[in-house]
């Protein structure tokens, strides 16, 4: 998914050779050994490491929040009817967002469907369309609901692959080892590198663990799209009172919150209340962050490598100038680092 992009942040250049096409355990080395650039928000300068090493660039008294959030099989593969006929033997619907116990927003790969259209899936999974927007995007009602229908779709379903990865990698290889709340269509992959090694390190170090969760929607329509922006990609999400609690005593501490992923960030900037304080919230979020807004929760970041249309890129301009975050990345670049879910690993802080 190589590509170019213009704007605040300048050119660059992926060459397709850096997009990490299988995990790095399938490459040899464990998933906390990935390399790591650590990159002073203020300055620019660069730092160059391994991700097991983090604790090196962490103080006592930060607080690391991570997101609990479990990656679905969100691939079925079924028979799509429309009254009685067989429209498609093998239709793709990929799930998109639950709507609740028993519906879910889907994209169908095919196009052309329509509300009353089915979907036989496997024997007792069904589902009919109840419509057929907002475009591109179908709503379906499955025929079980809540953890009997979670449990099919592990069953049935596949993980999102795009097209960079060439091989059919189990769901295992896209969830993060404390990840468990189902719900993500898509890997929250920036904290795929942890291990509870690393974790424990980090706690006997004084760095405090706290949990939100947010599950994230596809990124992409298919393959030849655009990104959706996150405008219009409500995701949904829950910052319980311990971590909202956590957040406040580390900064009347004078410790740093450092967000694990931009799913963090979106949600801890989203759960604040009037006065601008983390607040213990629930429900959907659509905020877009960028250099207009100010973040007022999270002090530093820990991410993978975006790809040049990214919206991330946009969000980590409101931590970075993006004049030192281009040139990092031309350094990462330079230096052979790996992009995307299985890729290696970038601290700003």
């Amino acid at each position: 998914m190589g590509g170019a992009m213009n704007g605040a942040m300048g050119v660059f250049d992926l060459p397709d050779e850096l997009n990490a096409t299988m995990p790095p355990e399938r490459r040899g080395i464990r998933r906390d050994h990935v390399k790591m650039m650590v990159v002073d928000r203020r300055t620019g300068a660069t730092t160059h490491t391994r991700f097991y090493q983090l604790d090196r660039y962490l103080r006592e008294g930060d607080l690391l929040v991570l997101n609990a959030s479990r990656t679905i099989p969100a691939v079925l593969y079924g028979v799509w009817t429309r009254k009685g006929t067989v429209l498609n033997g093998r239709a793709e619907i990929r799930l998109a967002r639950r709507v609740d116990e028993r519906t879910w927003e889907a994209l169908a790969v095919a196009g052309g469907v329509r509300p009353g259209d089915e979907f036989e899936f496997a024997r007792g999974l069904q589902a009919v369309v109840t419509e057929a927007a907002p475009a591109p995007f179908i709503r379906i009602r499955f025929s079980l609901q809540g953890s009997q229908l979670l449990d099919r779709i592990y069953e049935h379903g596949e993980p999102v692959r795009y097209e960079y990865i060439a091989y059919p990698w189990e769901l295992d290889y896209y969830q993060t080892v404390y990840a468990s709340v189902p719900g993500s269509v898509e890997m929250p992959s920036a904290g795929r590198a942890f291990s509870w090694e690393l974790i424990f390190k980090l706690r006997r170090k004084g760095v405090g663990i706290a949990f939100i969760q947010l599950h994230t929607g596809l990124s992409y329509l298919l393959d030849d799209s655009p990104r959706l922006s996150p405008c219009d990609h409500p995701e949904q999400y829950e910052v319980p009172a311990e971590t909202a609690e956590a957040i406040r005593q580390t900064k009347d501490a004078g410790g740093r919150v450092v967000a694990v992923g931009t799913t963090v960030v979106r949600a801890l900037e989203t759960a604040v209340d009037e006065k601008g304080a983390p607040a213990a919230q629930s429900g959907w979020t659509n905020l877009m962050i960028d250099r207009s807004v100010p973040l007022r929760i999270v002090d530093g970041l820990i991410t993978g490598f975006h790809e040049p249309e990214a919206s991330h890129l946009d969000l980590l301009a409101a931590l970075i100038e993006p004049d030192l975050l281009y040139a990092a990345y031309k350094e990462a670049i330079q230096r052979g680092y790996l992009w995307h879910e299985f890729g290696d690993m970038n601290l700003i802080v």
